[in-house]
């Protein structure tokens, strides 16, 4: 059997099983008692709920809740349970204490979900890699399981690894070790769990033995959904949650784009203002240029009316000769007080023209003073401006939607943890894709949605868990009927 084969196999088997959720029973109404707020982080919320009634609800099933009076419904995904409580994630707030309510579950639209992601991996090989998938066909094949063999372990290659070990803390330190070392190699991983409790467990050493080693864990790994436990190994994982880490990085951003946006409106009350100051510096120069040259004249036509004073004052004691030259060309008593005549109303005009230029100084100089602070911010704004693309750059950041673009934020990560049932799920995960695929406690994850994980790869699989759970959880024996999608049992907690 091939591996498309395989694929469109288990995507039959999940699309009979969406037909027969209903007769099931699996869709039903659940009549939640109470329910309470556990966590908030950024836009997602968890919820405790508990009912009368015996609730099976599969993890990562898509749920309505449905309030009993005329409160919007919010939906959400099933992520665990605390004994008989179920723990749903919502993607809307529902208040500290939650009345009764109905909780309407979608099995029939997870296992369809499932199917057409299966089928979609089949149909589209050039889209998906699977050629690292290709290395489980021994393992979840159901022609091997026909002809009456089991999965056996299989000796680690460069593309399959097995992590097998009875001891659950012993194999979970061998996969944080081997997670740790394919940072250091600058791979991209993709862990899954069977659950989301195992999922916070696995996530927690591996933060941990990554701090051990001086890897900058909190912007390397990444839990896909709100953790379950506060804390796992010492380390603090809400922080750690994709959500927590999302809402950090759009808070920072709208805080930049706040001050951005500050900076831009300063920088356009200050433009005109100085763009004014400068026009008014331009006519205070020309004012001042004007002045000067007034002075300079009527220093020239006051140096001439000291000429001629001088002049009239020496007539009579100058020599005959000399008046005679004078006389010859017009000078002479009358014609001199006529000059400082002439001369006296020059300097009267080039005075009142004077006058006019100072008070015209007067009046420009303090309209074209600027402030010391100001320049220098001016010019430092300016600066930012013409690093950023100039104001009509500015303008298209700030007019920018914020959309959250959750595909580019997640393939920012080394690590993403999560539940293989919500990589088969999820629309995200159809689009990302990872270098490793490492399954904690693989024999507990259904063969379908390991299979579908493992064609989001490129280059290994490493699978971890104890070989004597395969027969036990039975959910790599696609042959038989699929194993019931409810509540089911799973490996004991670390």
């Amino acid at each position: 059997m091939k591996v498309q084969e395989l694929l469109d196999h288990f995507a039959a088997k999940l699309e009979a099983e969406r037909v027969r959720a209903a007769t099931k029973g699996w869709d039903s109404p659940v009549a939640l008692t109470s329910g309470r707020l556990c966590a908030t982080v950024g836009n997602l919320f968890v919820y405790e709920f508990e009912s009368a009634q015996t609730m099976a609800l599969g993890e990562d099933w898509p749920v309505t809740i449905i309030p009993p009076d005329e409160a919007e419904p919010t939906e959400g995904i099933v992520v665990g349970y605390r004994g008989s409580r179920l723990l749903v994630q919502t993607f809307d707030a529902l208040g500290q204490v939650v009345a009764p309510a109905t909780l309407v579950p979608d099995a029939s639209g997870f296992l369809q979900t499932a199917a057409r992601r299966l089928a979609d991996m089949a149909a589209k090989t050039d889209t998906y890699t699977l050629g690292a998938a290709e290395r489980l066909l021994p393992w979840l094949a159901p022609d091997r399981v026909a002809n009456g063999q089991t999965p056996l372990p299989t000796t680690s290659t460069s593309v399959l690894t097995t992590i097998w070990a009875e001891d659950l803390t012993a194999r979970r330190q061998k996969l944080a070790t081997q997670a740790v070392e394919l940072v250091r190699s600058n791979k991209r991983l993709l862990l899954v769990s069977p659950s989301h409790d195992a999922a916070d467990q696995v996530f927690g050493l591996i933060a941990r033995v990554m701090k051990g080693a001086g890897l900058p864990y909190k912007s390397h790994l990444c839990r896909y959904e709100l953790p379950l436990e506060r804390e796992v190994a010492g380390i603090a994982l809400q922080e750690l949650g994709f959500e927590a880490q999302i809402h950090q990085f759009y808070a920072k951003s709208r805080a930049e784009k706040a001050a951005l946006r500050k900076k831009y409106e300063r920088f356009r009350e200050l433009s005109p203002l100085l763009a004014y100051k400068a026009q008014k510096q331009r006519d205070l120069d020309e004012v001042k240029l004007l002045e000067w040259r007034l002075l300079t004249q009527l220093t020239e036509v006051q140096d001439k009316i000291k000429e001629i004073d001088a002049t009239v004052s020496a007539y009579e004691s100058l020599p005959i000769w000399k008046r005679l030259t004078m006389q010859a060309v017009g000078k002479n008593l009358e014609s001199l007080a006529e000059y400082r005549r002439l001369y006296d109303q020059q300097a009267q005009d080039l005075r009142r023209e004077i006058d006019v230029a100072k008070r015209r100084i007067e009046e420009l100089a303090p309209e074209a003073a600027v402030p010391k602070e100001l320049r220098p911010e001016f010019e430092e704004l300016k600066a930012e401006v013409k690093r950023l693309g100039g104001t009509k750059k500015i303008r298209e950041l700030l007019a920018a939607e914020e959309g959250t673009n959750r595909q580019a934020f997640i393939q920012n990560r080394r690590l993403v943890a999560t539940t293989a049932a919500r990589v088969v799920s999820d629309p995200l995960f159809g689009r990302v894709r990872f270098d490793v695929l490492l399954a904690d406690e693989a024999p507990w994850i259904p063969g379908a949605f390991l299979l579908a994980a493992a064609g989001l790869v490129r280059e290994r699989i490493i699978l971890s868990g104890d070989t004597r759970d395969i027969v036990t959880a039975g959910s790599w024996n696609p042959s038989d009927e699929m194993r019931r999608w409810g509540r089911q049992a799973q490996p004991a907690p670390a």
